[in-house]
């Protein structure tokens, strides 16, 4: 009796008061994650160039991370334009002075261009494809799908991993191209349509000031945060464990760690890319 009531009060102690784990735990926790990402970049990259390709699922991945994303991101493209067409006309008229509107195309095109619309294209993109990806893959894994592909000689890494990679790379450059379209459209709209600004004026210096590289360096970034949103969706789905509450569990991770490595990786291309060319 004294035994299991020793065993009863150290069971409830260890859940009220769990023991604290030291900050070399977490330490080696964090380099054998990035160890485990690095070695599943690797793989992927290896197995880019070896035939035979999945050619069925990269198409049906060019069709979900693409295709199926292009709603989300009209909506998010749209208002983010009219937001910032806003507040760049507030900015001008209240700063600068009236007439000086005209000079808030340019501002809106290479705000969006190079920052706004990669970051939330890469966003939305991790919230509804890479949780997906987790998902998906995560159940083959707890349903031991995965132990069969490795029972019959396959590579999960090329048949799971390198698909959902090389269709992120190709459709978010892709979604990021349709987002700028439908961004500065309505930064146009609001500044010519609903403030009455100069419609020639505005086009005329959004043509001078803009530059094809400030397109360009949004579209390699969307290309990073493609590779990325795979990369961390296909990962958490592989080492997911723990039944149904595991692959929620993967799903939000992929969510949570995709979404901030896009907001630092952009910081660090924003500083490596040239201003202009």
């Amino acid at each position: 009796m004294l035994g299991l009531l020793t065993w009863s009060f150290n069971l409830l102690n260890h859940k009220m008061f769990p023991i604290a784990k030291s900050p070399l735990y977490y330490f080696n926790s964090f380099l054998q994650q990035v160890g485990e990402v690095g070695l599943l970049f690797f793989q992927t990259f290896k197995n880019l160039f070896k035939k035979p390709w999945e050619k069925r699922i990269f198409i049906q991945q060019l069709e979900e991370i693409g295709v199926r994303s292009l709603p989300v991101v009209s909506l998010t493209a749209a208002f983010g334009g009219l937001v910032f067409g806003l507040q760049t006309y507030l900015g001008f008229h209240r700063y600068i002075g009236p007439g000086s509107e005209t000079y808030g195309g340019p501002i809106i095109s290479l705000g969006l261009s190079k920052e706004l619309i990669p970051i939330l294209v890469g966003l939305m993109v991790s919230g509804r494809v890479g949780s997906a990806m987790a998902a998906e893959i995560g159940t083959m894994k707890i349903t031991e799908q995965i132990d069969a592909l490795f029972s019959l000689g396959a590579d999960p890494t090329r048949y799971l991993v390198v698909p959902r990679t090389l269709a992120s790379l190709v459709m978010l450059p892709c979604l990021t191209i349709y987002g700028d379209i439908i961004g500065m459209a309505a930064g146009f709209f609001y500044n010519v349509y609903i403030m009455g600004v100069n419609r020639v004026l505005y086009i005329r210096n959004t043509l001078l000031y803009m530059e094809l590289w400030d397109i360009m360096s949004g579209l390699i970034k969307s290309a990073v945060f493609g590779v990325i949103i795979a990369l961390i969706g296909c990962w958490q789905g592989l080492r997911t464990e723990g039944g149904a509450e595991g692959v929620g569990r993967a799903t939000t991770r992929t969510v949570v760690i995709a979404s901030i490595l896009i907001l630092i990786v952009n910081f660090f291309l924003s500083k490596a890319l040239p201003a202009d060319i």
